[in-house]
């Protein structure tokens, strides 16, 4: 009985010691599958669909880059924003490359890496629905319908500025989108980017009023909790690539210029 128990405690302690050094870590698994697998969501401009198929976009182009970087292909797996996030944890992605804003609260869930770019939430109007509408306090009212996207940041801000108006949250950005298009919403909250460009392609029917961000925020990639190796990659992987100007190149692309939009689907 003696033996035996000493034989239990020596296995326990041979499992402490050896499990941590058994254990695959994910920059071990991506090499060896040799696919980078990077979680994405449909954003103008972070990630849209190609018309040559699969997606082109800022986040795409991070994605394919870093992949490159690390000797492997990248493989994009799209999904509506609410389950991106779930996606990480359940270890469906490697990464989430999907322009994710860093919050604390995210944070208690997922690893973030530093921040790759700073951008901010932007607003919409019907231009028919607020021909009347003068300031932004007018539009918090009980009569007001803002529409906006599940569980991003931006419903975040649509709650906290407006929050006399009834605001109607959507599970991805399209059905969000066609709300306002179609005089349902008075107004469209979700990034600056995206707005922007909507308002581009729908002058007649929608308006911009501010040309600045409602809330600004940080935007960084996303790693598994725990995934310190991979992490550590990243982290070197956006100092170098913010001194050699390849970040700052990519995003003046996707951001400042509309040359992409031939290559999107409509």
């Amino acid at each position: 009985m003696v033996v035996t128990k000493v034989i239990f405690r020596c296995l326990l302690l041979l499992a402490f010691f050896v499990s941590p050094l058994a254990q695959a870590n994910a920059i071990d698994e991506i090499l060896e599958r040799g696919t980078l697998r990077v979680g994405i969501a449909e954003f103008v401009p972070w990630a849209m669909p190609a018309k040559r198929g699969g997606h082109v976009g800022h986040d795409v182009d991070l994605g394919i880059k870093i992949a490159k970087d690390m000797g492997v292909r990248a493989e994009f797996k799209a999904y509506e924003w609410k389950d991106i996030i779930p996606a990480l944890e359940a270890g469906e992605v490697d990464m989430i490359a999907a322009g994710i804003v860093v919050t604390p609260q995210r944070a208690l869930r997922i690893t973030f890496t530093q921040s790759v770019a700073l951008s901010g939430a932007g607003m919409a109007t019907n231009t028919h629905m607020t021909r009347d509408i003068e300031n932004l306090e007018q539009l918090n009212d009980p009569d007001i319908v803002i529409a906006t996207i599940t569980d991003t940041f931006t419903e975040g801000v649509a709650r906290s500025i407006f929050d006399k108006a009834e605001i109607h949250s959507h599970g991805n950005k399209d059905d969000a989108e066609k709300e306002i298009l179609e005089g349902r919403a008075h107004a469209y909250i979700s990034s600056l980017p995206a707005v922007q460009f909507l308002v581009a392609n729908n002058s007649d029917a929608i308006d911009l009023p501010l040309s600045d961000p409602l809330v600004g925020w940080a935007e960084a990639l996303a790693v598994q909790k725990g995934e310190q190796q991979l992490l550590n990659f990243l982290n070197a992987w956006i100092t170098a690539h913010k001194a050699d100007r390849w970040l700052n190149s990519t995003r003046e692309y996707w951001f400042e210029s509309l040359e992409w939009t031939k290559d999107v689907k409509r």
